[in-house]
């Protein structure tokens, strides 16, 4: 990257930070700064060529996925997940699947691809991103028990999704004659391999912290340092003895989340931290990226498809799911339409795109359009739709 370049990145992290506060309260959000920063950069100014670096791309593709995912499954709860189990059984266990099936059949039917790339598309596009939809989140008028039900969805379905996604690029692979692509059976026993990682990674991380922080030995600087090594920790051991690096830094986090106990949530925050950062950047590389891909592969389809993902292919299984589980029309309704697609979706896509070396950019091009059109639908939305829930009175949860 020219140094140019990297003045801009900077220069743009610098300013939003500053100024979020402000540009939030107009309804601009982190994606839709950075998704139209690095279309800007790439297209209009001529600052980046992220095509010529594959391997920088992939390289903060992963590290943010990784550092998302756990710092995502950490902060789930085992106390929590129990107090509202079947209304999250419902949603991940239900809804999760049926978007799943819908969106494959969807693509199947609209765009006419084969099952593999079906399958990774509608996988890719099932995660929700409750950081989209931050105003949500933050809303003192929107009931705790919708604002939890959104946080931990969020938090755990993109775990859930990224091994259906993986075999599912598996598959295109296969199908493509890609090499250097592991076969779907291939990609199941690395799964496996690394959920045992994981849970190896996360245990041992967790009792080694909460003890030293018992008797005095973790030090309150580097504590947040060592969690963020820890993720990488998880995603390393697992690539280095054949396994799947994304589901042990799930896995792990998610372990070491209730092991090491709530002062544990400290050293979290400073992985947060870090994965926003490298969240901006993987947000301006996919607004570099992922709009020529769409120009490229435009099409009325698309677009179609992109609009159904948003609405029927989220809304009516969440719907189905969340049928006498005690939450009000409105709320079932929010739940459902507060699923916006953010970094894991973009993750997913910008490894598909680097892993099938051009194979799947028909793939990609839905999986960008239907992401680009979600950051600009639920980032304007999130505060009018919060707000009205103060119409309501106030919640029944306080």
């Amino acid at each position: 990257m020219e140094t140019s370049a990297l003045v801009a990145v900077l220069a743009t992290i610098v300013a939003w930070c500053v100024l979020a506060g402000r540009l939030q309260q107009l309804g601009l959000t982190a994606p839709i700064v950075f998704v139209a920063s690095g279309w800007v950069f790439a297209d209009v100014l001529g600052l980046l060529e992220l095509e010529a670096e594959p391997e920088l791309v992939k390289i903060v593709a992963e590290v943010t996925l990784v550092w998302v995912l756990f710092a995502d499954a950490s902060r789930v709860r085992l106390e929590q997940f129990r107090r509202d189990l079947s209304t999250y059984v419902r949603l991940l266990g239900v809804g999760l699947p049926l978007t799943i099936a819908m969106g494959t059949g969807t693509a199947m039917i609209v765009l006419g691809f084969d099952p593999w790339a079906a399958l990774l598309v509608g996988a890719a596009l099932a995660p929700t991103d409750a950081a989209l939809g931050a105003p949500v989140m933050s809303n003192p008028h929107v009931p705790a028990k919708v604002r939890g039900v959104l946080n931990v969805e969020s938090g755990l379905n993109d775990g859930i999704a990224t091994p259906i996604v993986l075999v599912a690029i598996a598959g295109v692979a296969v199908d493509e004659g890609v090499l250097g692509v592991e076969s779907p059976g291939g990609a199941i026993v690395s799964l496996l391999v690394g959920l045992l990682v994981g849970v190896i990674v996360g245990s041992v991380g967790g009792v080694v912290t909460r003890r030293a922080r018992e008797r005095g030995w973790l030090s309150e600087e580097l504590g947040g340092p060592a969690v963020l090594a820890l993720a990488l920790l998880a995603y390393t051991a697992a690539l280095a003895t054949d396994g799947n690096g994304f589901v042990a830094a799930f896995v792990g986090g998610l372990v070491f989340g209730n092991v090491a106990g709530r002062s544990g949530e400290k050293e979290v925050y400073f992985v947060d931290q870090s994965s926003d950062m490298a969240s901006m950047i993987s947000w301006l590389i996919f607004g570099a990226l992922a709009i020529p891909v769409i120009q490229a592969s435009w099409s009325w389809t698309m677009l179609g498809y992109a609009v159904l993902s948003l609405t029927v292919v989220r809304m009516l299984p969440v719907v189905l799911a969340l049928l006498g589980a005690g939450l009000d029309r409105y709320s079932v309704v929010f739940v459902g339409w507060f699923g916006p697609r953010g970094l894991a979706s973009v993750i997913f896509a910008l490894i598909a795109l680097e892993g099938l070396h051009g194979a799947g950019e028909d793939v990609v091009a839905v999986i960008s359009l239907t992401v680009l059109l979600s950051v600009m639908a639920h980032g304007f939305s999130a505060v009018p739709a919060a707000n009205r829930f103060a119409a309501k009175g106030p919640p029944a949860d306080g």
